[in-house]
């Protein structure tokens, strides 16, 4: 029998265990019909060099992916509850690098309430993104007789940054699914639909499709390309309140960004790995 830990930041849910796991059981566990359900599945591993564990991150549809802000957060919930890192802070190595997590702990319960991570920086840079073409700034993209148009940004992962009137009225799912396989994005791209949010200042409300997963709750790298978009456009300051639909994350810009907000355990579970599809 194998452990798995259920969390969720911000409603992006997450499966977190300390055993080794293929991509087909990782689809079978995050099948939200036939297995427990989630947005993606960590794997927790030993740390060395100075870090204190690795994360190791597939999406719901198998695929390993560099990064996600809210699941690193989740993990740090279960990396402090094994007793890993110290009373405030976690090291951890990810497929884009080494992140450090800051912790807010309940003094009563010693878990987790709340995480900052120090997200790195945001690169424009088309190599780093990647992204094909002449340049990541005022791309075009059009489905359907609807045009969108915005920035990519790299945050360890790819990310397409969309504005639109009203991201509540947006076709994040009708269009999301062909936006994440545009061509100039060569290993498919995150989409975030975003507007600034009415009447209040250094707010967006936003709205996203992840890569191999779907449209989210929430997805921290997208609320941190987002913020970064919108401050290189003049749209918000350096510390920005992202309005997601699973609830709120902050994000401070700088040389790196921060990203912040809540972590949620919602239940540990044994399952017998033999029984899923290898």
């Amino acid at each position: 029998m194998t452990q798995f830990s259920k969390l969720h930041a911000t409603g992006n849910d997450f499966l977190v265990t300390t055993n080794p796991v293929t991509a087909g059981q990782a689809i079978a566990l995050c099948d939200r019909n036939r297995g427990i359900g989630a947005d993606g599945l960590m794997v927790l591993g030993p740390g060395s060099g100075g870090g204190d564990c690795t994360m190791t991150l597939f999406n719901a549809d198998g695929g390993l992916a560099e990064m996600s802000g809210n699941g690193i957060r989740c993990l740090a919930w279960v990396a402090h509850h094994r007793g890993l890192g110290n009373a405030t802070r976690l090291v951890v190595d990810s497929g884009s690098g080494r992140r450090e997590v800051d912790l807010v702990v309940d003094p009563e319960t010693d878990t987790v309430i709340s995480a900052t991570v120090d997200m790195g920086p945001v690169t424009f840079e088309p190599d780093e993104i990647p992204l094909a073409g002449s340049g990541p700034f005022d791309i075009e993209a059009e489905f359907h007789g609807t045009i969108y148009r915005g920035d990519a940004a790299g945050m360890g992962n790819p990310h397409l940054v969309l504005f639109v009137d009203d991201p509540e009225v947006a076709r994040v799912e009708q269009h999301g699914s062909r936006l994440e396989h545009d061509a100039r994005f060569p290993n498919r791209t995150n989409i975030e639909f975003v507007a600034p949010t009415p009447g209040e200042a250094d707010a967006l409300t936003v709205r996203t499709w992840e890569r191999g997963v779907g449209e989210t709750l929430s997805c921290g790298t997208g609320a941190c390309a987002a913020a970064a978009v919108a401050h290189r456009r003049g749209l918000v300051g350096t510390r920005v309140k992202v309005h997601e639909r699973g609830g709120d994350l902050t994000v401070d810009l700088g040389d790196s960004i921060r990203l912040g907000g809540s972590v949620v355990h919602v239940f540990d579970v044994e399952i017998d790995l033999q029984q899923l599809i290898p």
